[in-house]
């Protein structure tokens, strides 16, 4: 079984896990704000004594690809790479929603939720405003509709809750939920991303050898990241 490092730093969440197979070793995270750049390899670091680890006993490095925060995904991705170098191991890529989705499609009498074989699930990542990243899953967590930038208003989603009861969740969903009044939407689940949610999904990729190119690997940010002039000057 590989012993695998779990980044997700995608959202406001910064979350490191250790893994071996599809087994949680360790954690440690913090979901007060995008202090990601502080906290990282902090945790990394803090994980690997705990556990009496160097970096050459680790596996791989799973890092959450996005969609996301941009800040965020390029925080992780510069973290995991370095890691990835200076080890000399491989570095494995995960969607947040695949991750986010694939943990509560398993496991989702933890968070209070019955299933059958027509429910689907819609993680949410907030995108600002009334704006969100989300893609919809079947209940065994295999996408069904391709991740989107969607403005949610009332009636999103009305096609497939006509038919069946939709998951939402993510922390994007909970704004969403004064829209989306369909009787088939519910609204359950996390709402913050964590880094265990990634590891039955990295270790399936790292079996399969499902490896990116360390060098040249960009987070898939979505939508085109555009820096703002603020109106006002600050002195």
């Amino acid at each position: 079984m590989a012993l695998i490092l779990n980044l997700e730093s995608s959202t406001e969440v910064c979350s490191v896990a250790l893994s071996s197979g599809s087994k949680l070793i360790d954690i440690e995270e913090n979901a007060e704000g995008l202090n990601h750049s502080e906290l990282l390899t902090v945790y990394v670091e803090k994980i690997l004594k705990r556990n009496n680890l160097a970096s050459k006993d680790i596996d791989a490095v799973a890092v959450s690809k996005g969609p996301g925060s941009y800040t965020g995904l390029r925080i992780g991705i510069s973290a995991a790479k370095g890691f990835c170098y200076s080890a000399e191991i491989p570095l494995i890529a995960i969607s947040t929603l695949d991750s986010l989705a694939g943990y509560v499609s398993k496991h989702p009498h933890e968070f209070g939720i019955t299933i059958d074989s027509s429910t689907l699930f819609c993680p949410m990542i907030d995108a600002k405003r009334m704006e969100v990243y989300s893609a919809v899953y079947d209940y065994s967590g295999k996408m069904s509709h391709p991740i989107s930038a969607n403005i949610i208003k009332e009636g999103s989603f009305s096609e497939l809750l006509n038919n069946s009861h939709i998951i939402f969740f993510g922390n994007g969903a909970a704004k969403c939920s004064k829209v989306i009044t369909h009787p088939n939407a519910v609204f359950a689940g996390p709402e913050k991303a964590s880094a265990k949610f990634m590891i039955n999904i990295a270790e399936d990729l790292y079996n399969k050898k499902a490896f990116e190119d360390v060098a040249y690997f960009e987070p898939f940010y979505l939508k085109d990241f555009i820096a703002t002039i603020p109106k006002n000057k600050i002195v």
